[in-house]
């Protein structure tokens, strides 16, 4: 069981987004992607999901290649995904929010309602079933859309940008919500994130993209050691500060 990338490739015209990108990830592990802005990591999740077609290479999910498939084809095989932007139906309660996926993928309204108080329980979450999407603060907009995304629990999740504008504390709490998605529903986790210390707090695997291209990949200590990686972010003589605090 597991989900695979292999040798994908992206380009608009002479310029290549994605080039030759390979990655593994298996249900119940936790990898990153890491790279700098313009890498190419939203466009790696936008061809996973379904949102973009490669030029060449193969999406692989559990064995069955999925490219070309529709992204809501995609999220029934199992595999769900959360936005930069929380992307909510404004116009909604948090419970419909959930409850409309349920919905679209083939439940009854009940067993959807019914799930998603489920998941917002399991969250920590359920006193914002009744809460309008629209008031949310922004932090509880991100874990509505992580509790969204989990609905009728997928084998495998990818967090574009999850603890973007989070606090420090903001962001210890979404860690162990992640690990939790990983240890407690076996469902494998792909996090996109620019905290690359969160990344690495978090992950057994981590790729590093820059320019299209992974260039560096590994543990914690292997990516922590790598020149190659330094130099992507802030040059050869400095690192992100929540690297190095890793």
């Amino acid at each position: 069981m597991s989900l695979e990338l292999e040798s994908i490739s992206v380009a608009f015209g002479g310029f290549k987004a994605l080039d030759d990108v390979t990655i593994s990830l298996k249900k119940a592990e936790i990898v990153g992607l890491i790279g700098p802005n313009g890498a190419g990591k939203t466009t790696c999740v936008n061809i996973i999901t379904g949102f973009q077609d490669p030029t060449s290479g193969t999406v692989m999910l559990d064995g069955q290649d999925i490219n070309a498939k529709a992204p809501y084809d995609i999220r029934r095989r199992g595999l769900a995904r959360t936005f930069q932007a929380g992307r909510l139906f404004s116009g909604l309660d948090v419970l419909d929010n959930l409850a409309v996926t349920g919905v679209g993928l083939g439940h009854s309204r009940r067993a959807s309602e019914d799930e998603a108080l489920r998941v917002l329980s399991w969250m920590g979450a359920g006193h914002l079933a009744e809460l309008p999407a629209a008031g949310l603060p922004y932090t509880d907009e991100r874990r509505v859309g992580i509790a969204r995304a989990l609905m009728f629990a997928p084998d495998y999740l990818l967090l574009d940008e999850p603890a973007a504008g989070m606090s420090e504390t903001e962001a210890d709490d979404l860690a162990q919500i992640i690990r939790r998605i990983a240890d407690e529903l076996n469902c494998g986790v792909l996090l996109i994130e620019h905290n690359v210390g969160l990344v690495l707090s978090l992950s057994n695997h981590v790729y590093v993209l820059d320019a299209g291209k992974i260039i560096e990949e590994g543990d914690k200590t292997e990516i922590l050691a790598s020149q190659a990686v330094r130099e992507a972010y802030l040059g050869a003589e400095h690192a992100p500060e929540n690297m190095e605090h890793a």
